[in-house]
Order: C-alpha cells, then sequence, then structure tokens
C-alpha cells in the first residue's frame, strides 16, 4: 500500500469509528446547501473505487448480520466519498436497521444535503422518522419523495401509517389505497389499508382489505406472525389494531 492510499485509510478509519456506533464529525457539521456546493474536497481524500468496494464489504457484513462491522465499513466508504449520495443512504439504513436512529437520520440529511431530490434517501430518512415516532416528519419527508415521484409506493405506504398515528383517517385510507393500486401483489399495503378503515370504523373495509393480504400471503391468519409488522414500519399499537382486525375476520 503507497503512502498516500495508506494515509487515506487511516483517516478514513478514523472518521469511521471502532467498536461502537456514533456519529462521526462530519456528519454532524451544519453547513448550508450554497456552502456544500462550494466546498471543494482535495482530491487525494476522495476514493471513489476504494468506496465502492467498502460499500460492497458493508453491505456483505450486513447480510451477515455483522452490524457492527457493516456500519463501520460503510463509515470508511462514507468518508472517502461523502458527495455519493448511495453511500450515505447505505450507511444510514444500515444504521438504522441497527437502531440507531440518530446517526441514521444524519447520514441520510447529509446524503440530501448534497442531493435534496434523491428519493432513496428521502425514503429511509421518512421510514427512520416514522419509526423513531417523529410523525410529522415522517409526513413531511415522505410527502415529498411522492410529490418527487407520484409512483413511490413506499412513501404512499409510510404515509397512510403515519396519518393513521396522527388519527387522521381519511389520508390514512386515501395513501394506503394508492399503495394498493401501485403495488397490489404486496400484502403491507393491503394490511395498511385495512388499518386504516378500522380506525375509521369502517369495520367490513377492513376484514375486507385483510382478506386481501390473506390471499396474498397466508401467514396472516397467525397471530404470532403479525409481529414481523414491526419490522414494516407499524407501532405495537398498531400492530394490537391488526390483530383486533384478525379477530373479527374469524381467523
Amino acid at each position: 500500500m503507497g503512502k498516500v492510499s495508506g494515509w487515506i485509510l487511516c483517516t478514513a478509519l478514523v472518521l469511521a469509528g471502532c467498536q461502537r456506533e456514533t456519529a462521526v464529525p462530519w456528519q454532524s457539521a451544519t453547513l448550508s446547501t450554497e456552502a456544500l456546493d462550494n466546498l471543494a474536497l482535495p482530491t487525494f481524500l476522495v476514493d471513489v473505487a476504494t468506496a465502492a468496494r467498502y460499500r460492497q464489504e458493508g453491505l456483505a457484513f450486513r447480510q451477515q448480520g455483522d452490524m457492527e462491522r457493516a456500519i463501520a465499513t460503510l463509515k470508511i466508504a462514507a468518508a472517502l466519498d461523502p458527495r455519493n449520495p448511495e453511500g450515505q443512504v447505505l450507511l444510514g439504513w444500515t444504521q438504522h436497521l441497527a437502531g440507531f436512529a440518530a446517526p441514521a437520520v444524519l447520514a441520510l440529511q447529509t446524503a440530501l444535503s448534497y442531493s435534496p431530490e434523491h428519493v432513496p434517501a428521502l425514503n429511509a430518512l421518512g421510514i427512520v422518522y416514522l419509526v423513531d415516532g417523529q410523525l410529522e416528519a415522517a409526513v413531511e419527508t415522505h410527502t415529498r419523495a411522492a410529490e418527487l415521484e407520484p409512483r413511490n409506493e413506499i412513501a404512499h405506504y409510510n404515509l397512510s401509517l403515519a396519518y393513521q398515528r396522527l388519527g387522521q383517517v381519511e389520508q390514512a385510507v386515501a395513501e394506503a389505497q394508492t399503495a394498493t393500486e401501485l403495488e397490489p401483489s404486496n400484502p403491507h399495503p393491503w394490511v395498511a389499508l385495512a388499518l386504516a378503515h378500522w380506525s375509521a370504523k369502517n369495520n367490513a373495509e377492513a376484514i375486507a382489505n385483510y382478506r386481501q393480504a390473506l390471499a396474498l400471503d397466508s401467514r396472516y391468519t397467525s397471530r404470532d406472525y403479525l409481529d414481523h409488522l414491526e419490522q414494516a414500519g407499524f407501532s405495537q399499537e398498531q400492530i394490537k389494531a391488526t390483530e383486533e382486525i384478525r379477530q373479527a375476520a374469524g381467523l
């Protein structure tokens, strides 16, 4: 390894940290869009090819369930190619999956500071906000994603869950209906639509839509299976309400 490459790697390792998840200094900085646009990184600090390799390695660690090594490796990738929104999204989503909401938000906001209309970053950030209970921020973020890409099923689905938790059931029904139209083969939007109708006291509609989800995935007959909805953005209260729908359907 040459002196310059070795120095770059050492610098990236310092930025990445080691054993525990923390927000690194460059993620915590607050800069205006104009300042970011005018910030010229020394070319010897940017290594696109090496960053791509570290992203692949970080993703492999994540798929193996080694979240600590995945995050550390993805931080190195982000440090070597900080303006690449894909790297920041991969880092932020991995931090989210590991349960680190605050660093995930910082990474995803970094992606958006460079690419404000990057829909994958908006989708991921909206989900982090939703799971973290920041419902107004989730609505704002997913609304922006849906404006940029109207056929964005992810945004409409998560907007339904956020609106349902906010007690805005008409909006919840409308967004879930759109999500089912955009991705009719996915059972999650049908469960979200069932939940929205249940909240609106439209019990017959709720049961009918739950049965549609069941037709796509028979595992919805089991109460134990409903716990996986937490991974799909449902809160514990929403899972309990879904269980009420399941019981009302006679399952």
